[in-house]
């Protein structure tokens, strides 16, 4: 398993596109924050947090996570390197685990590097310091699990297509329906009281309690329901093959 999981970090970096992907991420957020004008400047808006950072990261890496993991299945189907990984001893599970752990490593590399807004916003308040640390260390939380979720849709869409592109398009669809389809239902009142459960089946409803600064066991619990449904999706897909 954890070969498996050093073969897909070295596949990546190895690749140009994951410094692409890296870059494109930074980047998106760098003009957001600091050269766009607008409500989402931090020099413009006068307040020392990375409220900007945590409402762009979610949209971004809608796109963004789908380019890490559409070839992780499609391209061994593609290849058929997919059927020597199953003569491993190794388990359908180990397979899909070692898989979604690497993908959330290299999310977790990507958002490294925006530790540096953190110091330079920390070093711009009025007084130097003058931000919440908490609420952006449970933002920081919260944007880790939303881009676990992704990851997990991301491996479900790439298990069930042996091309890359369609199994982009699907977890970017997947994931923009789980992050913002569930709170657009909710908004509309046509159920009345079942709105608000239909809210709570979004990715938006507990990554925004989470970004507030207080990390809720019912979010937490969300978010591995989630990510562990889609696991097992994937296994499921993964396993069908050999019927």
């Amino acid at each position: 398993m954890f070969a498996l999981y050093k073969k897909e970090i070295r596949s990546f970096l190895s690749s140009l596109i994951g410094y692409i992907v890296i870059a494109v991420f930074l980047l998106v957020i760098g003009l957001f924050m600091w050269i766009f004008p607008g409500e989402n400047n931090v020099l413009e808006m006068g307040y020392a947090d990375l409220n900007t950072l945590f409402y762009i990261a979610p949209w971004v890496f809608m796109f963004l996570i789908p380019a890490i993991t559409m070839r992780m299945f499609a391209e061994e189907k593609r290849t058929g390197t997919l059927e020597i990984i199953f003569t491993k001893p190794i388990t359908d599970l180990q397979i899909v685990s070692a898989k979604y752990l690497a993908g959330v490593t290299l999310v977790a590399l990507t958002l490294l590097p925006t530790l540096v807004y953190y110091i330079t916003v920390y070093s711009l308040g009025s007084p130097v310091g003058n931000i919440d640390a908490g609420g952006t260390m449970g933002s920081y939380i919260g944007l880790l699990m939303l881009a676990a979720c992704y990851v997990a849709i991301g491996l479900f869409a790439s298990s069930i297509t042996s091309n890359q592109i369609v199994s982009f398009l699907f977890a970017a669809m997947i994931s923009f329906f789980m992050y913002a389809g569930f709170a657009s239902l909710g908004e509309y009142n046509l159920l009345g009281s079942a709105d608000h459960f239909i809210k709570q089946l979004g990715i938006a409803e507990h990554y925004d309690s989470i970004s507030r600064g207080v990390i809720d066991s019912r979010d937490m619990v969300y978010f591995i329901a989630i990510i562990l449904v889609f696991i097992l999706l994937t296994k499921t897909v993964i396993n069908s093959r050999k019927w």
